[in-house]
């Protein structure tokens, strides 16, 4: 078994879709970022990268490069959950927490659960958590929003 652990976070902007754990979630303002800045799948992707010790999503998805500008971040992390198979992993748990003052996050986090299991974490293995971050820092003044995560991976 080998465990891994990721964080991800991004600041709000004009013109951008809320996406968070593949989701569109209803926002004014959505987060800034090289792909659509889907911070939730960031740092699960960041997790399985750790856990298998392929050190960390700036490696394998740059954000110098342009083929992922602009990318679906639940495709990015189907490639993860693939290359973590094919290094004889699958993923057995993740546990996350979204921080944000807004919007309300757990309305979604059931949709966001599905949405994962098409990228190949099964809805049944992950548990998703949403908290605020009580008025403080950048997270309290409504500047981004931050996701940690965490993966539990078995030998296959």
């Amino acid at each position: 078994m080998r465990v891994g652990i990721g964080y991800d976070s991004h600041r709000f902007g004009d013109k951008r879709k809320l996406i968070i754990g593949g989701v569109i979630v209803p926002c004014e303002k959505g987060l800034v970022g090289h792909s659509d800045a889907d911070v939730l799948c960031h740092a699960i992707i960041d997790a399985v990268i750790g856990a298998v010790g392929l050190g960390d999503i700036g490696r394998l998805f740059p954000d110098t490069d342009p083929r992922w500008k602009d990318a679906v971040s639940t495709e990015l992390l189907r490639d993860v959950v693939d290359l973590a198979r094919t290094n004889g992993y699958a993923i057995a748990w993740v546990d996350a927490t979204i921080i944000a003052e807004r919007p309300k996050i757990s309305p979604f986090i059931e949709e966001m659960k599905s949405a994962l299991s098409v990228a190949g974490i099964p809805a049944g293995m992950i548990n998703i958590k949403a908290k605020t971050n009580e008025g403080m820092g950048f997270i309290g003044r409504g500047e981004g929003i931050a996701a940690q995560a965490i993966c539990l991976l078995s030998r296959t």
